[in-house]
C-alpha cells in the first residue's frame, strides 16, 4: 500500500463524524482491555486462594481461629464476609433470641437470611464490568458499521457528477469504510470472548461460594463442621473428650 493510502491519510480526509467513531472504537477497546486485565486477574486469584482459605477455615480448632485462618489465605475476600456475617448473625441471634430482632425467628431462618445477603452481595462484586464487556461486545460491532455507512457516504459524495470513476476518489472513503468494519470488530471479539470465560469462572466461584454458605449454616446451627466429602465432626463431643 502506497503512503497515500496510509492510516494518517485516512485520518486526514476523515470529517468529525469519523473521527468521533474511530475515537469512540479506541476508547472502548482500552476500557473494555482495562476490565479484561482485572477481572484475569481476580479469576487467577480465586482459583489460586480459595482452595487453601476453605482447608484453613476447616482445619481450625474453633470458629474465632477459623475466621482468623480464612481472613489471611482469601485475598478475595468473599468467604472471608460469609463466614464472619454467618458468625455474627448466629452470635446476635443468641444474644437477642428472647427479645427484639431475634424474637420469634429460629437461628437458622436468621443465619440463613444473612448468608444469602452475603451471597447476593459478593455475586454483585465479582460480576461488576461484565455488563460492561457485553455492551462493549454487543454495540462495537455496530459502532463500526456506522462509520462504514459513513465511508461508503463519502465514496458516492466524490464520484457525484464525475463521468469517469477515478480510484482516487473513492480509495479512501473505501478504505476508511473497511478500517471501520474492522475496527469494531477488533473492539467486540475480545470483549464476548472475556464475558463468556468470566461467565463460566463466576459461576465456578459462585457455586463454591454456595456449598460453603450450606456448610457453614449447617456448623452454625447444629455444631456440626466438616470439609466437603469429610465426615461431619460433633465439636461439643471432640471438646468433651478433650477435656477428659
Amino acid at each position: 500500500m502506497r503512503m497515500e493510502l496510509g492510516l494518517a491519510q485516512f485520518w486526514a480526509q476523515g470529517d468529525v463524524v469519523t473521527h468521533s467513531v474511530a475515537t469512540l472504537l479506541v476508547l472502548l477497546s482500552v476500557l473494555s482491555w482495562y476490565v479484561i486485565a482485572s477481572k484475569a486477574y481476580a479469576v487467577w486469584q480465586a482459583k489460586r486462594c480459595h482452595a487453601r482459605a476453605l482447608a484453613s477455615f476447616w482445619g481450625a480448632p474453633s470458629l474465632p481461629a477459623a475466621i482468623e485462618a480464612i481472613r489471611l489465605e482469601d485475598r478475595t475476600g468473599i468467604f472471608t464476609s460469609m463466614a464472619v456475617a454467618g458468625a455474627n448473625a448466629a452470635g446476635l441471634h443468641h444474644q437477642h433470641s428472647d427479645r427484639g430482632i431475634g424474637a420469634g425467628v429460629s437461628v437458622s431462618e436468621f443465619v440463613t437470611r444473612s448468608l444469602r445477603s452475603q451471597i447476593v452481595e459478593a455475586q454483585a462484586s465479582i460480576e461488576s464490568g461484565l455488563t460492561f464487556l457485553a455492551s462493549v461486545g454487543s454495540t462495537a460491532p455496530f459502532i463500526g458499521l456506522f462509520g462504514t455507512v459513513w465511508g461508503i457516504y463519502h465514496a458516492l459524495v466524490g464520484l457525484s457528477g464525475a463521468t469517469q470513476v477515478v480510484l482516487d476518489k473513492v480509495a479512501g472513503p473505501v478504505g476508511e469504510a473497511l478500517i471501520m468494519t474492522a475496527g469494531g470488530l477488533f473492539v467486540a471479539i475480545p470483549a464476548v470472548l472475556a464475558y463468556n470465560a468470566f461467565t463460566r469462572g463466576n459461576r465456578l466461584t459462585l457455586a463454591r461460594l454456595d456449598g460453603f454458605a450450606h456448610d457453614l449454616h449447617a456448623y452454625l446451627t447444629t455444631g456440626l463442621r466438616g470439609r466437603p466429602g469429610d465426615k461431619l465432626v460433633d465439636l461439643g463431643a471432640v471438646r468433651a473428650g478433650r477435656s477428659a
